[in-house]
């Protein structure tokens, strides 16, 4: 199935869709989309579909009442409901999984605990390709988290649903090893006066790029998108946002900040607001920031905002790279602090903002532990 608007299109909303990696032309590095985009590190995954040979695991403890987990086959009507892949490998994620992990919690369940889903992969070697579906019922409330770890090259797409008046808290962590490539599209449908606040935490791994979309489908919807990525030599981490607002009286946020150290150590963002003519009473703000430790590396930010109606509520955007401030820096030292210690002060501080709205205790810990455990080896 292909989708595309009949004449050339003028926004991104307007892109071609596909579900087939063939309706999508060879990748040279020269498109809009990738010209940031390292394609010889992502290993094959921008060529035609294939077998997966690699595998993944996927781990979870006991679950809270109200909360499933399953496998739900290909062909199955929720399957591509959600997302229609905008880009190639996105597509060639969707032909190569067999089937899909469906994670679904009911209507009107409240569930006070944390669900935590492992994806693990079990070597990197070989193509690798997944599909996730979460499905949150009316009036439900939950906290996911999908966490990624070991040895993989990935493409997967995650397909996400919350239905009217129910709000999910979505924290995706990429930790792969140091050899991991991931290409992820995840995809967030809202209902009417619906939330979802995902926060993106992004580690390990030679080379992540990770695109998340947002889709209004009545009033009310709110999303909340925060971004929290550490870039070490050599590393490439790569996050994209599109949130479409088509529909009157919604509001959306974007919020991502990262750090990076080590010779070519690289992170790119680019984040797309776009507001069409129907979506009067619109309230959108997008930032990010990043923070350069050390000579070598290289943060790209692109923030993007497309307004086709003047009936809104706000909308603003903003991006600031930089390196330590020096007089934070002169502050904490006068106060008998030695420097490298008032340089951790200064990072930890950057990101505790963002890591606290992670509502499970051990991964903030978690989180800021391998924060430290960075900022140590490179000696800051």
């Amino acid at each position: 199935m292909t989708t595309q608007a009949s004449a050339p299109p003028t926004t991104k909303s307007q892109a071609l869709r596909s579900y087939d990696v063939a309706d999508f032309p060879a990748l040279t590095g020269q498109e809009e989309e990738w010209r940031f985009t390292p394609l010889k590190r992502l290993r094959g995954l921008t060529g035609e579909v294939q077998g997966a040979t690699g595998t993944i695991r996927h781990e979870y403890g006991d679950l809270p009442a109200g909360v499933t987990v399953g496998r739900i086959a290909k062909d199955d009507p929720r399957v591509g409901s959600v997302l229609t892949p905008f880009d190639r490998i996105s597509a060639l994620a969707y032909g190569g999984a067999g089937d899909a992990l469906l994670v679904q919690v009911a209507r009107e369940a409240v569930v006070g605990t944390p669900v935590t889903v492992r994806v693990t992969g079990d070597g990197a070697d070989a193509l690798t390709f997944g599909h996730t579906f979460v499905e949150v019922g009316r009036f439900a409330e939950v906290t996911l988290v999908l966490e990624h770890a070991g040895s993989a090259t990935l493409a997967d797409n995650v397909e996400v649903t919350v239905a009217d008046g129910a709000k999910l808290t979505l924290v995706t962590v990429a930790d792969w090893a140091e050899d991991g490539v991931q290409a992820q599209h995840l995809k967030v449908k809202l209902g009417r006066d619906a939330k979802v606040v995902h926060i993106q935490v992004s580690l390990g791994g030679d080379l992540v790029r990770q695109y998340t979309s947002v889709e209004y489908t009545d009033r009310g919807g709110e999303a909340e998108l925060y971004g929290v990525y550490f870039a070490d030599s050599g590393q490439h981490l790569e996050h994209r946002q599109l949130v479409d607002h088509s529909v009157p009286d919604c509001r959306s946020y974007v919020g991502y900040r990262g750090a990076l150290q080590g010779q070519s150590a690289h992170t790119v963002w680019v984040g797309d607001v776009l507001i069409q003519a129907e979506a009067t009473g619109t309230d959108t703000y997008e930032i990010n920031r990043n923070l350069l430790l050390t000579e070598g590396a290289r943060a790209d930010s692109v923030p993007n905002l497309e307004i086709e109606t003047g009936e809104i509520a706000g909308a603003g955007h903003a991006s600031a790279t930089g390196r330590f401030d020096d007089e934070q820096l002169f502050y904490l030292m006068a106060r008998g602090i030695p420097e490298g210690e008032a340089r951790r002060l200064v990072v930890r501080g950057f990101f505790a903002e963002l890591i606290n709205k992670i509502p499970v205790e051990e991964l903030r810990e978690r989180l800021g532990a391998a924060i430290e455990e960075r900022l140590a080896k490179a000696g800051a």
